[in-house]
């Protein structure tokens, strides 16, 4: 049986020893390298992984960097991140960059399984908290296509409701959005459920860091518009 060749990037020794452990139970699968240094992309030349399991919290390095780089110089390699929760945000630089799946740290071992053995076979995994929503099928309608670097176009956003991202990422309260836009607060609190919900967030400061963070914001929004 061809086993699943596995390189590791962990900088928490405790974690790295303790994965490898787990995983090299396994029949099917083999960490062939296991790292917390700053060597991730010259093992990867070296062992030529079918998956790579990648940190997110590197403080040694940028993750999102080293991603990048290993499948520039080995595309064949399937990334799966590993974070306690991943932030949509960065869910959608991972998934420009290449990478084919995410797990969390607290995940169960059939679950962390089921993830490596579902990227080796080509499958893209999403964290748990974004399984089944829109964001979801976004994401992995961009993989699948090749066009994630216009991931958030896909995403329905009424113009009102690209007016309340605009305003809520200016900081402005609900009172004060209703104001803005000449609508009752119960509405603003509405357009703001629907908006979170669109894009799997859950607070207000995510979706304005995330508004941000996705060229989402207007630079010189029109504050003349009173439509209903």
């Amino acid at each position: 049986m061809l086993k699943i060749r596995v390189l590791l990037i962990e900088d928490n020794r405790l974690l790295r020893e303790g994965i490898t452990a787990m995983l090299n139970e396994q029949p099917d699968i083999r960490v062939v390298a296991a790292t917390g240094n700053g060597d991730a992309l010259e093992k990867a030349r070296k062992i030529k992984p079918n998956v790579v399991l990648l940190d997110l919290g590197l403080r040694s390095q940028n993750s999102l960097r080293v991603a990048e780089l290993i499948k520039q110089e080995y595309p064949k390699a399937e990334i799966v991140v590993m974070d306690l929760i991943p932030v949509q945000a960065e869910v959608v630089e991972f998934v420009k960059a290449g990478v084919a799946g995410f797990i969390l740290k607290d995940a169960t071992i059939d679950d962390f399984l089921h993830t490596i053995r579902s990227v080796a076979k080509g499958k893209k995994v999403l964290p748990p908290p974004l399984a089944g929503s829109l964001f979801s099928h976004i994401v992995e309608y961009a993989v699948q296509t090749g066009k994630a670097d216009h991931l958030m176009k896909a995403v329905k956003l009424t113009k009102r409701e690209h007016e309340v991202v605009n305003l809520i990422s200016r900081g402005m309260s609900n009172k004060g959005i209703a104001g803005e836009l000449n609508i009752a607060i119960h509405t603003v609190k509405s357009h703001v459920h629907n908006i979170l919900d669109k894009l799997a967030l859950h607070t207000r400061l995510e979706l304005a860091s995330f508004a941000l963070t996705e060229g989402m914001v207007r630079k010189s929004p029109n504050h003349n518009s009173r439509a209903k």
